[in-house]
């Protein structure tokens, strides 16, 4: 027997050892930053990079922490579902109070579990959406220089449920995070690192990680099926569809417009050609086979189409089909569908981030007492437009059964004129 508890202590006095090696060699000892605007600028570039707009208009967040703890955020609400074991809680982080305690499907008054459920989402919440929380209240930026670049160190000075731990951002060249390294209360070595890089593009606009890779013993953080998305703005673009008669639109074949009186189309909109014409020129145009396109002058054809005349036909319909069917294209593909407060009535924001002539373009569609669009405001960046107003206006049913506009006003009160408008099959 005094030989087993020999061996045992020996195995203890290894197992210390072993440890204390292990700290003096991984320990790190918090970097000392500078405080100030420039820290602020690259925290900001690195809010830039990370979409925190499309965060800040996300309606709900869900995902799972390493298969243990799922959660569903309604974030516009802080309202999160949380659930556990046999365990359920409806947490109101903000009035902890008003929380819901299920065990087994059944409602139960043991309020320990709010507190621990408000614990599980301090911790699993952060390993989601670290990144947006670097200008949160309380939180302390600084510049430190990590291999030779800028590097970002945030400290949370209160708030959460271990104030005072930091968090060293590292950046790649377009500030987007790649990992971070930490100094929190719960990890005795100082300077452990977590990957930041398995990013999931979602459905709000926003990226978010799928897992984690930790420097300390190689452990992995799984995130689950990470989801992020806007309901009711999605709700609310279905009833403006509706409204207009998308789904006739979709079965619309031909369409006939002008623009400003100068410029005119006819666009087989199934086969996905449109005939563009101005001045003395006439293009027919293959938007996603530009290769293909025709031109004519004086109804005259080219034999070798000139590139620029068909770039700038694809130029021109870009643009003056958008001032036609925008509301029909709330859901292609690069949307983003958010929702915005204006004059206490809610409006649509759709964000193109992808397609067009300028990716990046976002319009926020007021609507009337039936869902019907009467304006917009533009926000252009590449032209230096933000926040223009456009009516959409003089609506009518086409021969085919849906909506289409024949006229705005901008600026001055002036008028663009779509022309004689028609929609047939």
């Amino acid at each position: 027997m005094m030989k087993l508890f020999k061996f045992i202590g020996i195995l203890l006095l290894l197992l210390m050892v072993a440890a204390g090696v292990y700290y003096f060699v991984n320990n790190e000892s918090l970097p000392e930053g500078k405080k100030g605007k420039e820290a602020d600028a690259l925290a900001i570039k690195m809010f830039n990079a990370i979409n925190s707009e499309a965060y800040e208009n996300t309606e709900i967040l869900k995902w799972s922490f390493r298969k243990k703890h799922y959660y569903t955020w309604h974030k516009n609400k802080n309202i999160v579902h949380i659930s556990w074991a046999n365990y359920k809680v409806t947490l109101h982080p903000d009035n902890p109070d008003k929380s819901e305690v299920y065990i087994d499907g059944r409602i139960s008054d043991h309020r320990e579990l709010v507190k621990q459920a408000h614990d599980h989402f301090n911790n699993d919440s952060f390993w989601l959406v670290a990144p947006f929380k670097i200008f949160d209240p309380g939180t302390e930026r600084s510049i430190v220089k990590h291999d030779g670049k800028d590097a970002l160190l945030i400290t949370y000075t209160s708030g959460g449920t271990t104030p005072g731990d930091s968090y060293l951002w590292i950046l790649d060249e377009n500030y987007m995070p790649t990992s971070f390294k930490m100094w929190t209360s719960i990890i005795p070595i100082g300077g452990v690192s977590a990957t930041w890089s398995d990013w999931k593009k979602t459905s709000s606009g926003i990226k978010l990680p799928t897992k984690h890779k930790l420097s300390l013993f190689g452990m992995i953080l799984p995130m689950g099926e990470v989801k992020a998305y806007n309901e009711k703005a999605d709700e609310l673009a279905e009833k403006v569809l509706k409204a207009i008669k998308h789904k006739a639109y979709k079965n619309t074949r031909y369409i006939e417009w002008s623009f400003g009186g100068k410029r005119h189309f006819k666009w087989d909109k199934e086969k996905h050609i449109a005939t563009v014409s101005w001045d003395t020129i006439r293009v027919n145009l293959h938007p996603q086979e530009k290769e293909k396109s025709t031109v004519f002058y004086h109804d005259k054809l080219q034999k070798n189409a000139d590139s620029k005349i068909v770039k700038r036909a694809w130029d021109i319909f870009n643009n003056d089909s958008f001032w036609l069917v925008a509301p029909h294209k709330l859901f292609d593909n690069g949307t983003i569908r958010s929702i915005k407060k204006v004059d206490d009535k809610e409006a649509l924001l759709i964000k193109y981030t992808t397609g067009g002539t300028t990716p990046g373009d976002s319009y926020l569609w007021l609507l009337d007492s039936n869902y019907v669009p009467i304006s917009y405001k533009m926000f252009v960046p590449s032209m230096k437009i933000n926040g223009v107003d456009a009516t959409w206006q003089d609506w009518i049913t086409t021969e085919s059964g849906t909506l289409l506009p024949t006229n705005h006003t901008f600026g001055n009160n002036r008028n663009l004129s779509m022309g004689t408008v028609k929609g047939y099959n």
